[in-house]
C-alpha cells in the first residue's frame, strides 16, 4: 500500500483514538508569537507590509518542513519519511474535532449552551442554515483542505494549508498589517478553491446530484472565483433535499407528525450535514485507494 494512503489512514485513526492527545499537540500559539515578532522587527514600509508580505511569515517554517521532507524520503526504506508525514498531517488536521463540536450543539440542554457550542463550531447562530454552512466550511478547513494539499505536496502542503488558514483567522488578522492581512485572506481563498470544487463534486456523487450541481452553478462554481460561496450553497441544497426526502418517506409509510419528529430527532439538518461530510470524506479515501491500486499515487 502506498505511503500516502498509510499516512492518511494512520493520522485519521490516531486523531479519533486519542482526541485528548490531539488537542494537546495541535497548539499554534507559536505562530501568533511569530507574527507578532515579525511585526515588531519589521516596522515602516516594506515587503512585510505589502500584499505578499505573508510569505515572510510562511516561508521559514515551510522551508524547514520541506527540508525534512526531502531528507527523510529515502532513509530506512522510506519509513522515516512515513513517520514524518504522519506527524505533520496529524498536527495540521483539525485543530478542533468536528464530530465533537457538532455533537455538542445537538446535545446542548438550553439555548445559551447551544449558542456557545454553535460558536465553537464556527456558526454565529443556531439557525439550521447557519449550522449547515458551518459544518461544510469547517469540514473544508479542518479536514479536506489539509488532506488535499497533503496529497498534492506531502507534509509541506499540509502545513502550508494549515498556516494559511490560521493567517486568515480573526486572531492572526489582528496581528497583521492591513495589506498583509488582505494577502493572507487571498492566499487562503486560493488554496480553498480547488478543495471546494472537489468537495462539491463528491457531494453531488454522494447526495442529490442535480440539486448540488444546480446550486453549484447558481453560486459561481462554474467560474474561477476563489471567494464564491458555492460550497455552502451546495451543502444547504443537498441537506434540504435529503430532509425533504426523509419526510416524504415517512409520510408514505403513514408515520404521524409526532412519530416523525421522534424518528428524525432534533435538528435533522445538522445531523444530515455531518453525515454528508463523512460520506464525502469516505468517497475521497475510496478514490485515493483506487489511485493507489492503479499506481498513480506513490
Amino acid at each position: 500500500m502506498a505511503i500516502t494512503l498509510i499516512a492518511v489512514v494512520v493520522a485519521l485513526a490516531l486523531g479519533h483514538a486519542a482526541p485528548a492527545f490531539a488537542r494537546s499537540v495541535r497548539e499554534y500559539g507559536w505562530y501568533g508569537n511569530w507574527l507578532r515578532w515579525l511585526d515588531e522587527k519589521l516596522p515602516g514600509e516594506g515587503f512585510w507590509r505589502g500584499r505578499y508580505g505573508i510569505a515572510v511569515a510562511l516561508l521559514p517554517p515551510l522551508l524547514l518542513v520541506l527540508l525534512f521532507q526531502f531528507a527523510l524520503d529515502e532513509p530506512l526504506l522510506g519509513f522515516a519519511g512515513l513517520v514524518f508525514a504522519i506527524a505533520v498531517l496529524f498536527y495540521a488536521w483539525g485543530p478542533r474535532d468536528l464530530d465533537v463540536d457538532v455533537d455538542a450543539v445537538l446535545e446542548a440542554g438550553d439555548p445559551g449552551s447551544r449558542l456557545e457550542a454553535a460558536q465553537r463550531l464556527g456558526a454565529a447562530s443556531t439557525e439550521p442554515r447557519t449550522l449547515v454552512d458551518a459544518v461544510f466550511l469547517q469540514a473544508q478547513r479542518r479536514w479536506f483542505g489539509v488532506l488535499f494539499w497533503f496529497l498534492l505536496l506531502g507534509p509541506f502542503g499540509a502545513l502550508l494549508y494549515r498556516l494559511s488558514a490560521l493567517s486568515a483567522e480573526a486572531d492572526a488578522q489582528s496581528l497583521l498589517p492591513a495589506e498583509t492581512a488582505a494577502g493572507a485572506r487571498w492566499l487562503h481563498a486560493l488554496l480553498d478553491w480547488p478543495v471546494a470544487q472537489l468537495m462539491t463534486l463528491a457531494m453531488a456523487l454522494a447526495g442529490n446530484f442535480d440539486t448540488v450541481v444546480g446550486a453549484w452553478k447558481d453560486n459561481g462554481g462554474a467560474g474561477f472565483n476563489p471567494e464564491a460561496g458555492f460550497l455552502a450553497a451546495a451543502g444547504r441544497a443537498s441537506v434540504r433535499a435529503e430532509v425533504a426526502e426523509d419526510v416524504r418517506d415517512y409520510m408514505e409509510e403513514g408515520v404521524s407528525g409526532s412519530a416523525m419528529a421522534v424518528h428524525m430527532g432534533e435538528m435533522p439538518e445538522l445531523r444530515d450535514a455531518m453525515g454528508l461530510a463523512w460520506r464525502i470524506l469516505l468517497l475521497w479515501l475510496a478514490v485515493l485507494a483506487l489511485f493507489v491500486l492503479a499506481g498513480w499515487v506513490a
